[in-house]
């Protein structure tokens, strides 16, 4: 039965003879028959005044190009005046143009004009500076057909904005046929069920928002191995097969409310009564078949009767009336429409096309027409018209579908996604011939990712014997769905060779038909499918790949036995960070901007000379921003992979997430006294400080020392040698700066100095850098390893932060690193690549309240651990209570904001934040002018860093401007929910 409640207007009138149906329809919604009636009336009224040229050019719909000369257009200007044709169907250009030139055709046209387009991926299938959605075969391999439902209604919105009523989709061609030469990425897949569903979505969602859904190419175009664009395809299937498979989608989309179909050029001698007339001419096909048996009511239209599939049968104009006669009701881009048209009118005339058979097209189209609004037509206003073609809802859409169809299909031993980071040595090997570094890009987010390259097998073999772990990528153009996908002979083998050698994972960017190529995949550990070569298909398989986002995709074809149609392993994610649209987790893109803003005035009025940004929520970066320079000389711009000082954030991204992992083993608690702790502090005036109090800063302790003070020559002020050396010797190993060794045992002395300092008279909030020498103290001393050591082995490898740690010039050019001060007070020499606190600097660059150095986005996932409760990429770094023990304010009724190392919100009005964050959150400062924070509550990182002490550490506008504060404020304010 036909579902009555989702009948289209169009098909519902169709149903009944037009003078009997408002007469009888009095148990129907009066509103329904007021509408049908002023239906009935405006076809009536056109209809009613047409002279029968003017009839026979409503069957036409003529090609047209935005791009094309004056002169080309001024034909088209005249078949509207001359041939009174019924619509236009608009291929390559730009929207602008094409809306001009639709709104100068619809006023020379007495009846308004159909617009139509082939728009089968969105817009961009046909014109310039337009969306473009993901090709039919990536959308059969998502299981969510509410996001199908959505590509559609997107697609529809753009058509519809740009003046369009009809697109030529959805494509139902069930893609039997891997060879398929046109269809191919074109299709839904080769089941028929997966294909008509999709098919379904897509045209519910298209015909919601408004535009006339034509499916195509009927009767079927799946299972062909030419192209009816150069010649007529046979299919030569008996009707029972067609009927179980090529007309399947056709019946259930026909029930649905279908509004168009589009006959193919075909060769269907199981179908035709004629051996070799193409489908589109056949009578048995389309009026017997399609009107009769399957019952459909809605515009039939041609294939194009320029391609050769059809063109080479007969004559233009005999064509064109072949076809109509045959049962379609609209001739698309017929070769002469002068011609055609007479021929029309002729068989009209002769009594061999009667005036009910003209009238039932005729009058069909206006009704359509008035369904698609063509009855209160309005010009297209070409305001804003680009930026409303490409919008961030699409752009947030384009990532969700693509997301959705990244596609496992194989994974021995869980290879995908890719844990134990400190355990893998990652290469990256590239084929095909288009570009893959947005994917590198997005690998190496996760894990230090090296790109391996060789123009010798032997040689890229040798190579990647040092590595234990080696991604495939094969990268091909996504230019058009047409495009080859093919390994080439040497690819084959050097895949193969690869394979065989290491563990490998192959990671497809193009059909998935491309592995039917492949000998073999039994060498693969796993294999992976994007789809599509381009930025957002690579960061959604990088992130499956490192398990920020699940694998949900199921395969649309079968490739060979191994991987049958429907193939596809799902994966959990493991809580790394994942990376989007703001819109995607409640954010605002258009306010987030007003960063830029703050940014760009930061750098113009030398606040600082540049910095990095980063907001996180929900677990999904969102805002990633780099300005400026290293230093004002303006020579190395700010990029994603720039290290900076983080200054103090080292207390709470190194020191105490092990001081964490102690108390929460109970090797140390909060009440532990610091002579418990350090026992040389025993009989001191500290010795009873506990724990809690000492890491909260409420322990009377000093702020600072400035220990270097004290390594000065007393009359010269400048190094004395007693406790420097230019070269490194025995006695003076750790390096300060270069040419500048300090003795190796001041850390000693530094302590020294600590347990005989006073102790403030009063006890209050006071913040200071002491306990956290300590704290550096106590932990070497624990776990005979240096701080630098410890936080690596037990957090920042596993976690992927590879650009956090202690002494970057260890690990990094120079020109990676951030400096921080031209030094003129001590060190005389600009601080490059040494840590910029001098008492960090003293102890070897390794200190527990500065020393670490990190980009952003590494920052980023140490705070979206505690986030987690703990957990980063499948391991357990805390539990949860024991992140909410240290995140707690003790004693916040005297006035103390701080948990037990974590900066808290002011209790007044000043403070380290916005005043707009939730009590929960935490984060801390650091004086190079970095700035870290994390809020549960609204599942937010925002993370700031930047080299505000260069060139004078006494440039304080960046803290007198609250630049980082205003930041925050802004990120606030772009919740939208």
């Amino acid at each position: 039965m036909r579902k009555s409640n989702i009948i289209p207007d169009l098909l519902l009138i169709l149903l009944f003879s037009f003078s009997s149906y408002l007469s009888t329809a009095q148990n129907t919604s009066p509103l329904l028959v007021k509408k049908v009636g002023d239906q009935v009336r405006w076809v009536d009224s056109i209809y009613n005044q047409m002279e029968l040229e003017e009839k026979v050019g409503q069957l036409f719909m003529v090609g047209a190009f935005s791009d094309a000369s004056e002169s080309d257009t001024d034909k088209i200007k005249q078949l509207i005046e001359d041939q009174h044709i019924g619509g236009v169907i608009f291929s390559k250009g730009g929207p602008v143009r094409q809306a001009r030139l639709t709104n100068e055709f619809q006023e020379l046209s007495k009846t308004p004009l159909f617009v139509a387009m082939d728009a089968e991926w969105g817009l961009a299938m046909r014109l310039d500076s337009t969306y473009t959605l993901p090709w039919n075969m990536t959308l059969g391999a998502i299981k969510n057909e509410n996001l199908i439902e959505e590509a559609g209604a997107a697609t529809s919105r753009h058509l519809k904005r740009l003046g369009v009523h009809i697109n030529f989709a959805p494509v139902v061609d069930i893609n039997t046929n891997p060879n398929n030469p046109i269809i191919g990425n074109r299709s839904f897949g080769e089941e028929k069920k997966n294909v008509t569903s999709k098919s379904l979505a897509f045209l519910k969602g298209m015909q919601r928002e408004g535009v006339l859904a034509t499916a195509k190419h009927f009767p079927g175009h799946g299972d062909t191995d030419s192209d009816s664009h150069k010649t007529l395809p046979s299919i030569s299937f008996s009707k029972s097969r067609l009927n179980q498979i090529e007309l399947y989608p056709y019946n259930n989309l026909i029930e649905e409310g279908l509004s168009g179909v589009m006959v193919a050029h075909l060769n269907v001698p199981s179908l035709t009564e004629d051996k070799g007339i193409p489908s589109s001419l056949s009578s048995a096909v389309i009026t017997d078949l399609l009107k009769k048996e399957l019952n459909f009511k809605g515009l039939i239209f041609t294939d194009a009767l320029n391609m050769k599939g059809v063109s080479t049968y007969d004559e233009p104009g005999d064509v064109d009336l072949a076809a109509f006669l045959a049962g379609n009701d609209v001739l698309l881009m017929s070769e002469d429409v002068s011609k055609a048209s007479a021929k029309i009118i002729e068989a009209y005339n002769n009594g061999d096309l009667t005036e009910p058979r003209l009238a039932q097209s005729v009058r069909k189209i206006l009704f359509a027409k008035y369904k698609a609004g063509l009855s209160k037509r309005k010009p297209i206003d070409t305001n804003y018209l680009y930026e409303e073609l490409k919008t961030v809802k699409d752009d947030v859409l384009y990532e969700e579908l693509m997301e959705n169809a990244v596609t496992l299909i194989k994974n021995n031993g869980g290879v995908v996604p890719v844990k134990k980071l400190e355990r893998k040595k990652i290469a990256y090997v590239n084929f095909g011939d288009a570009d893959g570094s947005s994917f590198l890009k997005q690998m190496r987010r996760y894990a230090d990712v090296d790109w391996v390259r060789n123009s010798n097998l032997n040689n890229l073999l040798d190579t990647l014997e040092d590595y234990n772990y080696v991604v495939i990528g094969y990268h091909k153009p996504s230019l058009n769905p047409w495009g080859g996908y093919r390994f080439t002979a040497q690819e084959k083998v050097w895949i193969q060779e690869i394979a065989s050698k290491n563990t490998s994972i192959l990671t497809v960017f193009t059909s998935p038909y491309a592995l039917n190529g492949l000998s073999s995949t039994s060498d693969f550990e796993g294999i992976l499918i994007g789809y599509q070569n381009n930025e957002v298909a690579h960061q959604k398989t990088a992130q499956v790949l490192f398990g920020a986002i699940e694998a949900k995709g199921k395969l649309p074809v079968s490739l060979g036995i191994d991987y049958p149609e429907g193939t596809g392993y799902t994966t959990k994610k493991i809580h790394r960070l994942s990376y989007g649209l703001p819109e995607s987790v409640g954010m605002n893109s258009y306010k987030l901007k007003k960063i830029d803003s703050i940014l760009d005035r930061m750098v113009s009025e030398k606040m600082a000379p540049g910095a990095q940004v980063i907001v996180a929520r929900k677990g999904k970066v969102i805002f990633e921003r780099n300005v400026g320079f290293h230093t004002y000389k303006e020579e190395i711009p700010v990029t994603d992979t720039s290290v900076y000082d983080l200054a103090s954030l080292t207390k709470i991204l190194a020191t105490l997430p092990i001081v964490m992992k102690q108390v929460e083993e109970d090797i140390i608690k909060f009440d532990s006294k610091l002579e418990d702790i350090l026992p040389s502090f025993k009989g001191s005036n500290k010795g009873d400080i506990k724990l809690q109090d000492m890491l909260m800063h409420y322990a009377k302790l000093k702020a600072w020392i400035p220990f270097y003070v004290s390594t000065l020559d007393k009359k010269t002020k400048k190094l004395s040698n007693l406790y420097y050396s230019e070269v490194p010797t025995e006695d003076f190993n750790a390096q300060v700066a270069d040419n500048m060794y300090i003795r190796k045992d001041i850390q000693d002395t530094i302590v020294k100095i600590i347990r005989e300092s006073n102790l403030e008279k009063k006890q209050a909030y006071k913040y200071s850098d002491l306990p956290f020498y300590l704290m550096k103290y106590y932990l070497e001393s624990y776990y005979n390893k240096n701080l630098n050591t410890l936080t690596r082995n037990m957090f920042y490898e596993s976690m992927g932060a590879n650009t956090t740690g202690f002494l970057p010039r260890t690990k990094f050019n120079l020109e990676q690193i951030v400096p921080t001060e031209e030094d003129k007070l001590w060190r005389d020499q600009v601080v490059h690549g040494y840590v910029h606190d001098q008492g960090a600097a003293m102890l070897g660059g390794i200190g527990g309240h500065a020393g670490l150095f990190s980009n952003a986005n590494d920052v980023a996932k140490i705070m979206q651990m505690y986030l987690n409760g703990g957990e980063y990429g499948g391991e357990e770094y805390f539990k949860p209570e024991t992140i909410a023990k240290f995140n707690t304010c003790y004693y916040c009724e005297e006035d103390v904001r701080r948990g037990v190392g974590f900066d808290k919100p002011q209790l007044e009005k000043a403070g380290p934040t916005c005043n707009c964050v939730s009590m929960s959150s935490f984060g801390h400062s650091g004086f190079t002018g970095t700035f870290v924070w994390a809020d549960p509550e609204e599942e937010i990182i925002y993370v700031f860093l930047s080299n505000r002490t260069f060139p004078d550490p006494n440039n304080r506008k960046l803290i007198r401007e609250n630049v980082r504060s205003k930041i925050q404020e802004v990120i606030y304010e772009s919740i939208d929910y």
